[in-house]
């Protein structure tokens, strides 16, 4: 009983945080935050359903989505994500969900962005000066589940975050948290709730903030070699608050039909809300459509669908999953979305 009040509470809470952001929100702040590759979506399956992914959280990729979605998961879970990227760079995810019985559930999650080295130009070397650069993002985080009723799970992800550039860094930490709650409503509604990247700012440091300068010419014993250094601004991470329902329309031996819709609340834009629904056939076959960013003013959101597989191994238990989707993005190059996961 005690449990229950507690998950009603935490519920509760979430709840009213994720509305009042809803509506707090007037003015766009694009722009103004760091390790923008946070947001960039997470798994096959959730990309073909148009992001709205936080209440169904069913496979290791809620590691990204919604890390309460982790303690449903009855099998040693793994998932390996590649996107190619907009302006030729690469984002990959790995993903290894352990279940402990009655201890709850652990998962590992690391997340990179990455491009190919570039040329060092300059004005007066503009075909280069013979240096190459390049630049990098990367979040390792471990979660942690556990149902607190039968219908009730919380889950946390503790995250560290780096971005380079050349010879700048910048590091951070962060927590996300979140929730799923079934009810009976509606053949089974699950509610979700989720918050993602609440942590320390970001500053870049390193030797190329460094440079010389000459003081004052007209003190003696001042040269043009006097080290000084930029002080950099610091940068917030991008706060996502995000709220979501799902059910299923058609549910049987043979078919289901789901259906589901989650509003988001960044602290770096206008909120939106993303649709997606799932048809499967025998938990073999799984066809996805979606919408992503709805409502967004001048957002690149767009249209999504995907199509995935479940592959039963010869001579084990363990099954192997395969999905791709696609995403409409906008006046960007479209984005084609593949990962491979495995369960045993």
């Amino acid at each position: 009983m005690c449990k229950f009040k507690l998950a009603n509470k935490i519920l509760l809470i979430i709840l009213l945080i994720s509305l009042q952001s809803l509506f707090a929100q007037n003015v766009s702040k694009t722009g103004t935050t760091a390790a923008s590759f946070l947001e960039i979506g997470v798994g096959a399956n959730a990309i073909g359903m148009g992001g709205a992914f936080v209440s169904v959280a069913n496979d290791a990729s809620a590691l990204y989505w919604n890390a309460a979605g982790i303690a449903e998961l009855q099998k040693f879970e793994a998932i390996v994500v590649h996107t190619d990227w907009i302006a030729e760079t690469n984002f990959d995810f790995a993903g290894l969900v352990l279940p402990l019985g009655d201890f709850g559930t652990l998962g590992f999650g690391f997340t990179s962005l990455s491009m190919s080295d570039m040329k060092v130009t300059t004005v007066e070397q503009p075909d280069g000066t013979g240096e190459f650069f390049n630049a990098s993002d990367i979040a390792v985080g471990i979660s942690y589940s556990r149902f607190l009723t039968d219908r009730f799970s919380i889950g946390f992800t503790f995250k560290y975050i780096e971005q380079r550039i050349w010879h700048m860094s910048s590091s951070a930490f962060a927590i996300d948290a979140g929730t799923k709650f079934r009810t009976d409503l509606l053949g089974g509604l699950t509610i979700g709730a989720a918050i993602s990247n609440f942590g320390t700012p970001m500053r870049l440091d390193g030797r190329d903030a460094r440079y010389f300068i000459r003081v004052d010419e007209n003190k003696l014993g001042s040269n043009e070699r006097i080290p000084t250094s930029i002080e950099m601004d610091t940068w917030e991470l991008p706060l996502l608050f995000q709220i979501g329902i799902s059910t299923y329309a058609i549910n049987n031996d043979l078919y289901k039909l789901m259906f589901a819709a989650d509003a988001s609340v960044p602290n770096n834009n206008y909120q939106s809300m993303n649709l997606g629904s799932e048809l499967s056939y025998q938990d073999f076959i799984f066809l996805r459509f979606g919408y992503n960013s709805l409502l967004l003013e001048d957002g690149e959101g767009g249209l999504s669908f995907g199509i995935g597989m479940n592959s039963k191994m010869i001579f084990s238990d363990a099954i192997v999953n395969f999905d791709y989707a696609f995403r409409d993005f906008g006046r960007l190059q479209n984005i084609h979305n593949f990962s491979v996961g495995i369960k045993f």
